[in-house]
């Protein structure tokens, strides 16, 4: 299992999350899909990543 996870970098808080079988865009997008819903679509926001394979191509 693979897990991905959106934190939020002024409070530490985990704001999206997901797991799946394989390492792939869908599990990096299904987070940040989380993370932009609990947070309401906010505007100017920056997302920093690793840059692991799963990343090309956001």
């Amino acid at each position: 299992m693979y897990l991905a996870v959106v934190i939020d970098l002024y409070s530490r808080a985990v704001i999206g999350w997901s797991m799946q079988s394989t390492m792939s865009r869908q599990l990096v997008c299904d987070a940040l899909m989380m993370a932009l819903w609990r947070r309401g679509f906010p505007r100017g926001v920056l997302f920093h990543s690793d840059r692991g394979s799963q990343y090309v191509g956001l």
